[in-house]
């Protein structure tokens, strides 16, 4: 589909609703954590040499980066409006003023998010995401992004629900180079200079750039700035060994030897700060009082916000309720849990999906269809409905949880 007005009659059909098929995502260097649903079968679905699946990606028009055999669709979105089928990407790039609003298309040029399911069965390696600052030298945008750990998909913790962030009070940045001199020796030590937290599903952390990080083996909803850049600053996570050029991979070649330049790409003061967690720790925030919003059918919590570069709701219909939620903004959203009705389209949560099968339970709602109030029904006497929604940049409705973040 190339003609704007195809586009814009699916958006009209969907009555401001796209239906989105599931986008999968392998990863070569990480063990799949078995909890998104995908059948046992099709973990490997893409051949061996690709990896594993271990990510489910939402409402992306980011295109993955996995290297050579990357197919050319990896990582983006596809609508599926009756027998059609076509890119968000190319949605949003010929009628990005119909689902996004012409004011955030003035401002931001498109859909600037990138939000995943992020599945391993272990722990990843200690790394950081680079600053605007850094990522600018090598033609990119830097990475903040934001963690949820949803309690349906985490019923299973799989092998290490711990996190280590940041750097303990009191580590120098000589320390620091001394790991990453200890590259290619083994393990480098970089874990013995972090805290590791215990990961709790219905919580959360804000992850911002600079700061180093080890995620853990929950199932992690990412709300984040559409950028790949990283730095992994560990040798060696779960018995494997993890090549320099990730620690490099987004650094000009004329600083990859130069231990100072890597290390000045921490945020420093953030990693060493003494009340880590009180800083970055993300807790459920009701968006308004629970005992108002039950009384109509529902419960909403904020449960990413702090910057506005990024926000994500959770929201719960109660059995058998139907409600109409108004939001200020265009947003993606996956159902975790129930079955019912998102506007005029059927809902569910999939028990197993079949690699390249279609599924219920994932949708795009324009900014027009948002901010008149979308209809969303529980067809169940007994079970929740439950959504998790993602905004790009600029919601107004998350304005008021404004952090001072980076």
């Amino acid at each position: 589909m190339t003609n704007r007005a195809e586009y814009s009659e699916a958006l009209r059909a969907g009555e401001g609703i796209l239906r989105l098929e599931p986008t999968w995502v392998p990863r070569s260097f990480m063990i799949p954590g078995g909890r998104l649903r995908l059948h046992p079968d099709d973990l490997y679905a893409l051949g061996g040499h690709r990896g594993g699946i271990n990510e489910r990606w939402f409402s992306s028009t980011t295109h993955a980066s996995n290297g050579p055999d990357t197919p050319h669709d990896e990582g983006l979105s596809y609508v599926r409006a009756g027998e059609k089928r076509f890119l968000l990407k190319e949605a949003v790039e010929t009628i990005g003023d119909e689902l996004l609003g012409a004011k955030v298309m003035e401002r931001e040029h498109g859909w600037n998010l990138l939000c995943k399911f992020f599945d391993n069965l272990g722990p990843i390696p200690h790394h950081m995401h680079q600053t605007d600052e850094f990522a600018k030298r090598v033609g990119q945008k830097g990475k903040p992004e934001a963690y949820y750990f949803p309690p349906q998909y985490n019923v299973k913790e799989n092998n290490f629900p711990y996190t280590f962030m940041g750097l303990e009070p009191g580590t120098t940045k000589d320390d620091v180079r001394r790991c990453l001199a200890l590259w290619g020796t083994g393990d480098n030590g970089i874990l013995g200079h972090s805290k590791a937290y215990r990961l709790i599903p219905g919580t959360g952390w804000q992850v911002d750039p600079g700061l180093l990080h080890a995620p853990g083996s929950l199932v992690t909803y990412e709300p984040q700035v559409n950028s790949d850049v990283f730095a992994m600053f560990q040798s060696i996570v779960d018995g494997r060994l993890v090549d320099r050029s990730l620690l490099v991979k987004d650094v000009l070649q004329e600083y990859w030897g130069d231990l100072d330049y890597l290390v000045s790409m921490l945020d420093w003061e953030a990693n060493v700060n003494p009340k880590f967690a009180a800083s970055n720790r993300t807790l459920p925030t009701p968006v308004h009082p629970h005992a108002e919003e039950e009384s109509e059918g529902y419960r909403e919590n904020w449960v990413t916000y702090g910057t506005g570069l990024y926000s994500a709701k959770e929201l719960t219909v109660l059995p058998g309720r139907k409600v109409k939620i108004r939001d200020g903004a265009a947003y993606g959203t996956i159902v975790v849990q129930g079955h019912g009705k998102i506007g005029k389209f059927a809902a569910e949560t999939p028990s197993l999906i079949r690699y390249g099968q279609m599924t219920q339970d994932e949708f795009f709602v324009s900014y027009s269809a948002a901010s008149e109030s979308v209809a969303i029904e529980n067809h169940s006497e007994a079970e929740p409905l439950v959504l998790l929604k993602h905004f790009g940049p600029g919601n107004p409705d998350a304005e008021g949880l404004r952090k001072n973040h980076k």
